[in-house]
């Protein structure tokens, strides 16, 4: 008798193959769009600032209309995440102009101190806390926020969230935090740190409005996804500053001191 082959068997054997290839193929784009993006945040030609200050804006007031165009980019370039750096390129240098402004300001140190601070909010501050932030969003999006439908084709398209996307989203919702703890706060600064329970709960509300709107952002961003489940789940850090901020204020204790302190021991 002839030895035979099951279609079943056949089908999984096709399908294991197809999932290599589908993985293949998915880590040489992932590499490819990385490299390409690193590439243009060098080449300040090609960057579309007007674009980006538009969307600076935008998220300060209206984030939602910003995200209407991830939409258009999926549609058009099949990725969620954009191809320009541009967006957080301009923050870098707004965070490295604001450092300089806080320093010269209120660092009486040697130049080195001031060149430490400098590096320290633009690698420190912006950079790193944006890529573990992205990663963290990134994860538990992917792990634990996905739909999941019963009866789901085998052939159906997987989407995930990208993490240039997760970087997006960090950057975007860093431009209105930006706004309201470099500018605002350098700006009302003489008053904020000054001794006082009434210049602590302003400092202590200041930082309240600009971390829960910061996390509203990621909510909106992520809420975006029309893959994603439970987005909320990125509002509740901002639920958690709403109810510590109270008792920070009760306590006396002044955020803006406390930032002169750890970066310009200033008591």
């Amino acid at each position: 008798m002839l030895p035979t082959t099951s279609a079943d068997a056949n089908v999984a054997v096709n399908r294991s193959y197809a999932d290599r290839y589908a993985i293949y193929v998915t880590a040489a784009q992932r590499n490819a769009t990385y490299g390409h993006y690193l590439r243009r945040a060098f080449r300040w030609k090609q960057m579309d600032v007007e674009y980006a200050l538009w969307q600076f804006v935008t998220m300060c007031v209206n984030p939602k209309a910003v995200y209407r165009h991830t939409t258009y980019r999926k549609q058009t370039k099949n990725q969620w995440a954009r191809d320009d750096p541009t967006f957080a390129v301009m923050l870098a240098v707004f965070v490295g102009a604001a450092a300089c402004a806080w320093c010269a300001a209120y660092d009486d140190g040697p130049p080195g101190h001031s060149l430490r601070v400098l590096a320290r909010s633009v690698l420190g501050d912006y950079l790193a806390i944006a890529c573990v932030s992205a990663t963290i969003g990134w994860h538990v999006a992917n792990a634990h926020l996905r739909a999941r439908t019963r009866g789901e084709r085998a052939h159906a398209v997987e989407q995930r969230v990208e993490w240039l996307y997760a970087l997006d989203v960090h950057c975007n919702a860093f431009a209105p935090t930006f706004v309201l703890l470099y500018v605002a706060q350098g700006a009302l600064s003489p008053f904020l740190a000054s001794p006082g329970v009434l210049q602590s709960c302003a400092s202590c509300a200041l930082y309240a409005v600009a971390l829960a709107y910061h996390h509203y952002c990621v909510f909106v961003g992520y809420g975006a996804l029309p893959f994603l489940d439970r987005a909320e789940f990125f509002l509740a850090p901002a639920f958690a500053f709403a109810l510590l901020t109270p008792f920070a204020m009760v306590l006396g204790f002044n955020p803006t001191r406390f930032v002169l302190w750890v970066y310009f021991n200033r008591s």
